[in-house]
């Protein structure tokens, strides 16, 4: 039997275990300013990117979940939507370059030396999918 979890209880712990800058405008303004300062930092376009992303990504999402789960067709229309949020993924994605300061072709290239290393074989492996060297993110 699973012990039943005290709500109230629960959400103290999350307040308590917020970041400031979570919390705060004043400290998040802070936050953002000390990153944009201090560093080079795109923050604007880095938000921008990390907001627009898991949107269109969801947006995507969506359109898959409705057709494996809900019973919708996969036809034209259907793979047209999805491409179209891929779109908007890729302009999301341009976003986080122009904030890294770096390109498509950059960070493809660096996702296939990864997965070369991942996958020296060049295929896949769920044990060395789920068992990873160190650094390997």
């Amino acid at each position: 039997m699973t012990k039943q979890i005290d709500t109230d209880k629960y959400i103290e712990f999350v307040r308590q275990t917020t970041s400031p800058a979570s919390t705060n405008y004043a400290d998040l303004i802070s936050r953002l300013t000390q990153l944009e300062v201090q560093s080079d930092a795109d923050v604007p376009r880095l938000l921008t990117a990390a907001l627009g992303l898991s949107a269109e990504a969801g947006e995507f999402t969506e359109v898959i979940k409705k057709i494996f789960l809900q019973g919708k067709s996969y036809n034209e229309e259907n793979a047209f939507h999805l491409k179209r949020e891929l779109g908007d993924i890729c302009w999301y994605l341009a976003q986080a370059c122009m904030a890294l300061d770096t390109s498509f072709d950059e960070v493809l290239q660096m996702n296939y030396e990864k997965l070369s290393a991942r996958y020296p074989e060049g295929t896949f492996s769920v044990y060395k999918s789920e068992n990873r060297k160190e650094g390997d993110l």
